[in-house]
């Protein structure tokens, strides 16, 4: 009788870990992550990387919306908006430079013309802005 109850101790030893993970890894993918009355489910991982994909550096979300505000204005605006921002963030000052020539580049495309491009050059992160325009032509 002894021996018997050893063999299902152990048996059970063997098969109740194994039942527990299933169970656990079916619950947990049963579970519906976003709030939203869809079917759509989504595991935890798979939550963190689309998150991870969305969120954009806030030295690029600052280089897009100046280089938005030189299209829909000119790029003195621009410029100043980079001064402000420098002045205002002096943490995104090291990605000033690589900004500026980015402004310098979208302001040769804007007007087509390294020369007029040129005219709003200023001295914003050193020459940066010029290096941008003659990089562009």
């Amino acid at each position: 009788m002894n021996h018997a109850a050893r063999r299902i101790g152990r048996s059970l030893a063997l098969v109740l870990p194994v039942v527990l993970v299933l169970s656990g890894t079916l619950a947990v993918a049963r579970v519906p992550w976003s709030s939203s009355s869809g079917t759509q489910m989504l595991t935890a991982s798979e939550h963190k990387a689309s998150t991870k994909a969305t969120s954009r550096a806030p030295q690029d979300l600052l280089r897009d919306r100046l280089v938005a505000e030189l299209q829909e204005k000119d790029p003195g605006v621009a410029l100043t908006g980079l001064q402000a921002e420098m002045a205002e963030r002096p943490s995104l000052a090291r990605h000033c430079a690589s900004i500026a020539r980015a402004l310098g580049r979208a302001a040769v495309q804007k007007y087509g013309s390294v020369q007029r491009a040129n005219r709003y050059s200023r001295p914003v992160c050193d020459t940066s802005f010029a290096a941008g325009v003659s990089r562009t032509h």
